[in-house]
């Protein structure tokens, strides 16, 4: 069995969840809803009214409001209700936070690959030749060992 160790995470840890956030945040559509329902609970004719839209698009849109967290609702005989769930809003401005602060010490490596220097062109010719040479040998001897 192996082991691999694990690195310490410190970013966002469900990236799944907060990408169907961002998502659902980045419709003019969406967004006016979600402004309509910063005055409390509405019904899904106030916002159909309001927004201009059909029932079906604006089903869609509430579906994904819904499904990212965004937007609670309830029943009430034929109508729907939506609610603005404001904790969910308030993890998108934690995501925003730890994305604009700089990355721990653990994450230099990274950096430093990014600006390790590229190989002068004598070394890149000696690899390309390189790789002809043995590409001929291949030919030659029909197999892929040296």
């Amino acid at each position: 069995m192996v082991t691999v160790a694990s690195r310490p995470r410190t970013g966002i840890t469900d990236r799944a969840s907060t990408a169907r956030l961002f998502h659902a945040l980045s419709d003019e559509t969406r967004l006016s809803v979600l402004e309509m329902l910063r005055g409390g609970e509405r019904c899904v004719c106030d916002l159909q009214d309001a927004v201009g839209a059909a029932q079906s698009r604006l089903s869609f849109h509430l579906k994904v409001l819904k499904d990212a967290g965004l937007v609670t609702d309830r029943k009430e005989g034929r109508w729907s209700y939506y609610t603005l769930v404001a904790e969910r809003l308030a993890q998108a401005t934690t995501a925003l936070g730890t994305l604009a602060t700089p990355a721990p010490a653990a994450a230099a490596p990274l950096h430093r690959l990014a600006r390790a220097p590229r190989p002068s062109s004598d070394v890149a010719h000696a690899t390309r030749a390189g790789r002809a040479s043995r590409s001929r040998a291949v030919a030659r001897n029909g197999d892929g060992c040296c």
